[in-house]
């Protein structure tokens, strides 16, 4: 009798286990009041260790053993072989980390969020440090019970991007910093010579998420399947492709915000309702060691679809030629005596700033250099959480020539930390160069992409997408991944190219 219906069944209930913590995680962000914090803390924690004990198990054991002799004769590359090795990876690594650390680290969450939440509304870091330590405490402890060679912070990377560690992650950077730095000095040196006054103004909400929406399905997002919502940080949630949700903020103030913030999420949308149906409930769409019924191979493979839907796609001439017209009727007086040259232009302008979610294209990967830094820090304690305030300051002012005049505007700006996603940071510029490859590939490949893209037809890039990468989910590695779509493994060069090129045509 065969193992593999009864191997299928018990991933099944442990990946219905995780899309229950992503539904209360979901609410935490978007419905729960304030006071439900340290409670849904407790239900988050019971989930997670149900899961995390579920999985770890010696029936999981039982059954890989039994369904690996089954699965040894399939093809290398097919689902069901895949499942089986993926779960075997992910067990072994589980069965190393104590259920009751994971609840802890899980249970902090919801607390050290609000914790986040207060602290930057009152521009006070001291508010968020004791959770931070704690959290750290938890990475370190977490970094311990994986195991790693040469630095804890590989440990970590593990569950985000297990293809990476930290040096080839300053391998890479190293890279993107011999083409970027000069290139970035010689935009500042040029002056502020591009217009963007008429980005900022009143922008009523309503019309901002019409308009965003809009292009979002256009794009591909089944709202059948999905919706948007509001919250603090914006961000993608999924509970198995057929309901899939992103979230984003409003500044009436700041037209781009909202806009950019929900191509972004929309793209990571895409992914996980392109996942093939028969995948759903499956260990092909579940992240055993980061604890998400989640489709995507890893977050960079992941934040690669949402950088190249909202960058590649969303900030090209080509989508402002198209689109613009429609912008403006949004916000006739707002917009008027702007052309979609000008729009694109602005949307476009390189300014070192503040804020790595409103950062050009130019500018971003060093906000995630600065991040990752200070991650690897605070990991081996050349950094202590005290430092974090002044350092953050004085890393600005190396990478971009600007200071934060506050903590909201620097250390306190992002989420990640609150939410344990110690590790994660890395895979924004994993994905950005991730993106490059895809596009260039998918401009190889497909017949008139960029005419159909200048027609607002973007099923042909769907297409290729969801055929070599959603689809498959899990089953494959990012760099196979990358290998059999674009004929290589991870390189910058089509990503360095795409910026080189735009911004010396933006900047003359």
């Amino acid at each position: 009798m065969s193992a593999y219906p009864s191997f299928r069944e018990h991933i099944a209930q442990i990946n219905d286990l995780l899309n229950v913590f992503n539904i209360l995680n979901w609410d935490s962000h978007t419905q729960m009041p304030h006071g439900g914090a340290e409670t849904r803390g407790h239900q988050l924690a019971t989930i997670v260790q149900l899961a995390q004990e579920r999985f770890a198990s010696d029936t999981t054991a039982r059954l890989l053993d039994a369904v690996e002799a089954e699965v040894e004769d399939d093809d290398y590359y097919s689902y069901r072989r895949r499942e089986v090795q993926n779960t075997r990876w992910a067990y072994d690594i589980a069965r190393r980390i104590p259920a009751a650390l994971m609840s802890k680290i899980v249970g902090l969450r919801p607390t050290a969020e609000q914790a986040w939440v207060d602290a930057k509304k009152h521009n006070d870091f001291t508010r968020f440090a004791p959770y931070l330590t704690q959290a750290f405490d938890y990475q370190k402890q977490l970094a311990e019970a994986i195991g790693y060679v040469d630095h804890p912070y590989d440990a970590l990377l593990l569950r985000y991007e297990p293809e990476m560690n930290v040096e080839r992650l300053r391998h890479l950077f190293d890279i993107m910093k011999g083409t970027l730095l000069p290139l970035l000095q010689n935009i500042v040196a040029k002056g502020d010579v591009v217009r963007s006054d008429f980005l900022y103004g009143d922008f009523d909400e309503a019309k901002q998420r019409e308009f965003a929406l809009g292009v979002a399905q256009q794009f591909g997002y089944d709202l059948n399947r999905g919706r948007l919502d509001v919250s603090a940080h914006p961000f993608e949630v999924s509970f198995t492709r057929n309901d899939v949700r992103i979230t984003t903020r409003y500044q009436r103030n700041y037209l781009p915000g909202a806009l950019f913030g929900v191509l972004h999420e929309a793209g990571h949308a895409l992914y996980e309702q392109g996942a093939s149906i028969e995948l759903t409930r499956t260990a092909l769409t579940t992240d055993f060691l980061g604890n998400y019924a989640v489709a995507g191979v890893s977050f960079g493979a992941h934040e690669s679809q949402s950088r190249l839907w909202e960058n590649q796609v969303g900030r090209s001439r080509a989508f402002w030629q198209l689109h613009f017209p429609r912008l403006q009727s949004h916000f006739a007086s707002q917009l008027a005596g702007v052309d979609a040259e000008s729009f694109y232009r602005a949307v476009n302008r390189v300014r070192p700033s503040f804020i790595r979610v409103e950062a050009d294209e130019m500018t971003y990967n060093f906000h995630i250099m600065l991040r990752v830094e200070i991650e690897i820090g605070l990991l081996d304690g050349s950094i202590k959480v005290s430092d974090l305030p002044e350092l953050w300051r004085a890393k600005m002012q190396e990478y971009l020539g600007v200071t934060p005049p506050t903590d909201t505007l620097g250390v306190l700006q992002d989420i990640h930390w609150a939410m344990a996603s110690i590790g994660s940071f890395c895979t924004y510029t994993v994905g950005n160069v991730m993106s490059g490859q895809w596009m260039a590939a998918a401009r190889r490949e497909v017949d008139g992409l960029d005419t159909a893209l200048a027609n607002g037809h973007y099923a042909p890039l769907l297409g290729w997408l969801t055929d070599n990468i959603y689809r498959h989910a899990r089953a494959f590695s990012p760099n196979e991944l990358l290998i059999r779509a674009t004929g290589e493994p991870l390189n910058p060069d089509a990503y360095l190219g795409y910026l080189v090129e735009k911004y010396t045509d933006i900047y003359k």
